[in-house]
């Protein structure tokens, strides 16, 4: 056994088998990366000429991997309070172009899968869910993973489900052994009809496949994910409650908690003085209809506002109870910058 081959043998093939059972998804199918998930699952939908809904709070690998596959991304709006895609806004964007969905479970907060997949139905195009911060989170009692036709989920040290580097795609079609073959030769340079040592090539492939090593840990990791995401949820839950911030990520049972954000008027000067203090902040994420490369002139007030106030506070379940404490003391202490 190779600890690096792209054949999909030993302990990738036993993550797979575990995390389709642990997402309840019908056929699952890892990867090396969760912009490599998204590549992939985009391109065996034949997007290209096609639009793709998207939200631009997000990282911008998500948009690159339309641009990718020749399609044509459309920005959408997020909702004030989840920081998940806006329904309203998604409609309104719809056209007889529109392709695929993708959703964002932002932070690792179930966007609404539900109201999402019935606008796609009712125009004929596909969901594809981003679930890179998601590992773990449910929506209505059913993990991400077992609700869309593909799912893209990532992993790597400092996602809730670490591991060196990784990625998966959950497939929930009715063509799913199918999709799955193509998929596993798309994730390995378009390797197909393998007999031993000997191959086809049938069409091009990249080299996406998931590693020996990475699969061993991922699956050592997902049998602790759930309690790593409960020790992400109780800190959630003492920032809700704590936190003297009007405006902050809402308290969800359901929500794995990525990262926990809140919005403040001077952001730079916020993160500097937290980081002065010791602690490391973010600010997922610069919008990325405004990048250079993008340019949108499309508007998007909420993104907009969001993209110039957000920080994100650490959850990792490494963090003691002293160490909340001290990130709720400090933060509330600087409430009026």
């Amino acid at each position: 056994m190779y600890w690096a081959s792209g054949a999909g043998t030993g302990k990738v093939k036993e993550f797979e088998k575990k995390f389709k059972e642990y997402t309840n998804a019908q056929e699952c199918v890892s990867v090396d990366s969760g912009t490599a998930a998204l590549h992939l699952a985009l391109n065996i939908l034949d997007i290209k000429n096609k639009e793709v809904l998207v939200p631009s709070l997000t990282f911008v690998t998500t948009v690159h991997s339309i641009l990718y596959n020749g399609g044509i991304p459309i920005f959408v709006d997020v909702d004030p309070t989840t920081l998940c895609m806006d329904i309203n806004d998604t409609k309104r964007k719809m056209s007889k172009k529109t392709k695929v969905i993708i959703p964002m479970h932002f932070g690792g907060y179930p966007c609404k899968i539900d109201e999402i997949e019935k606008i796609a139905q009712e125009n004929s195009c596909y969901v594809v869910e981003d679930a890179a911060h998601a590992c773990g989170a449910k929506f209505k009692g059913k993990r991400i993973g077992a609700q869309s036709e593909l799912v893209c989920f990532s992993f790597h040290p400092i996602k809730n489900l670490a591991m060196l580097k990784g990625g998966a795609i959950a497939i929930n079609m009715k063509n799913k052994l199918e999709i799955k073959r193509k998929l596993n030769s798309l994730r390995w340079c378009g390797i197909d009809n393998r007999r031993g040592s000997f191959y086809d090539i049938t069409h091009l492939g990249y080299n996406y496949y998931m590693d020996e090593i990475s699969a061993a840990i991922g699956i050592e990791q997902l049998k602790k994910l759930d309690m790593l995401n409960k020790k992400r949820l109780r800190t959630a839950k003492s920032y809700n409650k704590e936190l003297n911030f009007s405006k902050k990520m809402p308290l969800n049972e359901d929500c794995c908690y990525h990262f926990y954000w809140i919005n403040v008027k001077n952001r730079k000067r916020f993160m500097k003085q937290m980081y002065l203090k010791g602690i490391e902040t973010g600010s997922h994420y610069l919008p990325v209809h405004l990048m250079s490369y993008y340019n949108s002139k499309v508007k998007l007030p909420t993104t907009e506002k969001v993209g110039q106030e957000i920080v994100t506070l650490p959850t990792h379940p490494n963090l003691s109870d002293d160490d909340v404490d001290f990130i709720i003391r400090t933060t509330n202490s600087m409430s009026n910058i």
